[in-house]
């Protein structure tokens, strides 16, 4: 899980919008940031966040929960 302080700064890169955290059920390590205004999901893999806007999956318009990653 991301240290709470961190979340509290962490932006999206490309929007500057406020990121959602969801942590795996599975893997503690890991989880995804959301962004909601762009529609970007940035990976988390052992605590550390890939910001990188173009390695960043889409978020689909039919379900928030769901998740495109490529």
């Amino acid at each position: 899980m991301l240290d709470k302080k961190l979340l509290e700064i962490l932006a999206c890169p490309k929007c500057k919008g406020e990121l959602e955290y969801q942590a795996d059920s599975q893997d503690a390590d890991r989880g995804k940031l959301i962004c909601r205004r762009c529609k970007l999901v940035y990976l988390v893999e052992r605590d550390i966040p890939n910001m990188v806007v173009e390695q960043a999956g889409t978020l689909k318009d039919d379900a928030a929960a769901s998740v495109q990653v490529f």
